[in-house]
């Protein structure tokens, strides 16, 4: 336990330092928080200081982390389920729809073509086609939804039109690529999982007509019924029992816990002070405890040493090049499509380009499923980092405006 304690405070440190010199450094701080685990990792601590790293961080103690980040990233999926915002959807729709669509199908395809030459290089033996394709598209087209919002607060971007549009977009992206992802983890033969296929794609449908047709409907009826009724104690604590158990659920069924908990989120009531209340509650203990010990975990099985040999470095520069070329391509086109500017349809394209954490929690999943190699898994991290890191200079190179500068100037002149 003494251990266990003392990793949580060296990775809880490090987490706070680095995102601060994020944010410093005009990143957001997510940024510095994954290149903090990857600080602690054996690309760097590892080499450094080999002896003090096995002491710190033995394998065996790994599971500890991998357990407590994953209750973690749970109540995270469903943070992010619970503020997608139903009425922005219906009035975005038509651009929300074809730029999310295209924005997810230019990159799947790009990455299917791309399958075949990495899945014969880079992926462990005995990986189906199907399988390698479906996360490998998966992990190229996704949108980090809480990164992209966590840009747009920062910059007071999230209520003008690009900002609105941009969520939509990184909405419906997310619910298509968590769809995908769970047809993509049935599909894998799981060991000490005898449940046939079509067994389990039954279960999932019984699942999803459940928490869709019944639960869903009946926190509807809350919102009607009892709208003014505080989040007391008791009841933010069924809550959180109904999002345990619905991720218990996806997992029995062989598909990720974190799909049941974002569905539980999609499922919640759009109650706006439960939905405020439950993200105060949850989101100071998930995002400063919780979250930098996956980056961590992330951090350690990222092996940037991998990536020694030139033909490595190439490879990853054509993964970074389909997954940028993919995902803004078919944003812009997209929003061109729609009537809006170059200008803004390419800002648009550099938002839903960023991936950050839910792409790590992706590349996760695909590295514990044994469909990816640590070699690939580095390969897409630094992929999911990069494309994550360039988003903000690109919208400053468009010159999209900072509404924060605009709010720090009317502050002083207040104050003034």
């Amino acid at each position: 336990m003494t251990l266990l304690l003392i990793q949580m405070a060296t990775v809880l440190l490090t987490a706070l330092f680095c995102g601060w010199l994020a944010r410093k450094l005009g990143q957001s701080r997510v940024i510095g928080e994954i290149i903090g685990g990857i600080l602690l990792g054996p690309s760097v601590f590892g080499r450094l200081a080999p002896h003090a790293s096995a002491a710190l961080f033995p394998l065996p103690s790994l599971g500890s982390f991998e357990t407590i980040s994953t209750i973690g990233l749970v109540l995270f999926l469903f943070l992010i389920g619970s503020e997608l915002d139903y009425e922005h959807l219906r009035r975005q729709k038509a651009t929300a729809t074809l730029a999310s669509g295209m924005s997810i199908l230019i990159p799947f395809v790009l990455a299917a073509l791309a399958a075949h030459s990495l899945r014969i290089r880079f992926a462990p033996t005995g990986i189906g086609r199907i399988p390698f394709v479906l996360f490998l598209g998966i992990s190229m087209s996704i949108t980090a939804f809480p990164v992209l919002a966590r840009i747009l607060e920062e910059r007071r971007m999230q209520s003008t039109s690009l900002g609105t549009t941009a969520l939509m977009c990184a909405a419906v992206d997310d619910v298509c690529a968590w769809s995908l992802l769970a047809i993509a983890l049935t599909l894998l033969p799981e060991a000490g999982h005898s449940t046939p296929l079509g067994w389990r794609l039954l279960w999932l449908a019984g699942y999803l007509a459940v928490m869709l047709g019944v639960v869903r409907p009946l926190g509807a009826w809350l919102v009607r019924r009892q709208n003014s009724i505080a989040l007391s104690y008791e009841l933010l604590g069924l809550i959180v029992a109904v999002v345990l158990g619905s991720a218990a659920a996806t997992e029995a069924i062989g598909v990720h816990p974190l799909f049941g908990a974002f569905l539980a989120g999609v499922c919640f009531p759009r109650i706006p002070h439960w939905q405020h209340a439950v993200r105060t509650r949850l989101d100071t203990i998930v995002s400063i405890l919780l979250l930098p010990l996956f980056f961590a975990v992330t951090g350690m099985r990222t092996r940037l040493d991998l990536l020694s040999e030139g033909r490595i470095w190439l490879w990853t520069g054509l993964v970074l090049l389909v997954a940028v070329a993919g995902k803004m391509g078919g944003a812009i086109l997209a929003a061109r499509w729609t009537g809006q500017s170059w200008r803004n349809a390419a800002a648009l394209g550099a938002l839903l380009n960023t991936r950050g954490l839910v792409e790590l929690v992706v590349l996760n999943i695909a590295y514990n499923a044994h469909v990816f190699s640590p070699t690939l898994f580095t390969m897409l991290v630094v992929m999911a980092l990069v494309t994550t890191m360039i988003t903000t200079p690109i919208l400053n190179l468009l010159g999209i405006e900072d509404h924060s500068k605009e709010a720090q100037d009317l502050a002083m002149m207040e104050a003034a």
